[in-house]
């Protein structure tokens, strides 16, 4: 997994790129086809903001949170990122064949 972490008017320092870095790990714990994230962090007047586009086989997850602190807005953006990831597993079960063969066994019963 290969991991960017840009800075729009703001520095990004050692602790914030632990703290994503971190996060980053919890993502692939749940989802390990992964093959890259980005992490934009910009400040505007008061407010903070934190988007990523992850990137998995043929798809791309997007996400942003707004906070009055960097580190919140990151973990609004991790919970975002976390609920689409779980989403997109989920989609990738075909459930299709199990119903299919069902019908195929109860038509065939009767």
């Amino acid at each position: 997994m290969q991991l960017e972490i840009t800075g729009h008017h703001l520095e990004v320092t050692d602790s914030l790129n632990t703290y994503i870095t971190e996060k980053a790990e919890r993502l692939m714990r749940h989802f390990d086809q992964v093959t890259n994230i980005h992490f934009i962090l910009e400040v505007q007047k008061q407010q903070h903001k934190a988007e990523a586009t992850l990137r998995v086989n043929g798809n791309q997850i997007f996400a942003d949170a707004t906070d009055n602190t960097m580190y919140a807005a990151i973990d609004a953006l991790v919970d975002k990122l976390d609920r689409q990831i779980v989403k997109h597993k989920e989609k990738l079960k075909s459930h299709h064949r199990q119903e299919a063969a069902q019908l195929a066994e109860s038509a065939s019963a009767e």
